[in-house]
């Protein structure tokens, strides 16, 4: 079984060296050092150390985020580490997968994360059905209105009349005057 250390800052002002003595001294035999945002999904030197990691190794760092921004990405990384029979230790908040109690610790963030989806999705529909009940709609609003649409399709009656003109005229892109005449495109096809 080998520790081996993960440490990161966001910027390049910031030093990564009381992450790396505090790993050492947890009995990292090596440690990754990378300097990127949180949110920042391509860490290349994460890659590298879960590339290095093998069965009954375990991945250390000094905090949870300075794994994962969130605790969505937390839980999904440390789930991969563990389907790959890797353990996860965090020093400062004392979280050890290696251990049955560490695991089930790890397994109760991991319901209280899913209940918390749970509670933001239902709060999400609730509100979209009460903006409905007052007559409020959702989503982007229409790039034509319905008279602006008979009006269009007047004008693309006249084969001299081209869609870029008439898309033009109502302050359009030819694709959105395509999405609501598509018997233009086909018509601006055959002319072709």
């Amino acid at each position: 079984m080998a520790k081996i250390g993960y440490a990161r800052v966001s910027t390049g002002g910031q030093d990564v060296a009381l992450q790396v003595d505090a790993l050492k001294v947890a009995g990292c035999e090596k440690v990754f050092k990378e300097t990127a945002s949180g949110a920042a999904r391509d860490r290349p030197e994460l890659a590298k150390a879960l590339d290095y990691l093998r069965a009954g190794d375990v991945l250390v760092v000094w905090k949870l985020d300075r794994l994962a921004r969130s605790l969505r990405q937390l839980l999904e990384t440390v789930e991969t580490l563990e389907s790959c029979k890797i353990g996860f230790q965090s020093l400062t908040e004392g979280m050890d997968t290696t251990s049955p109690g560490g695991r089930l610790l790890f397994q109760v963030c991991g319901a209280l994360a899913e209940f918390e989806r749970g509670l933001i999705r239902e709060r999400t529909l609730a509100g979209l059905e009460a903006a409905r009940a007052r007559g409020r709609r959702g989503g982007r609003k229409r790039g034509m209105t319905d008279a602006d649409i008979k009006a269009a399709k007047l004008l693309l009656a006249d084969p001299e009349t081209t869609a870029a003109t008439v898309a033009k005229r109502f302050g359009v892109s030819v694709p959105t005057l395509y999405r609501h005449i598509p018997k233009a495109r086909a018509c601006a096809i055959l002319s072709e």
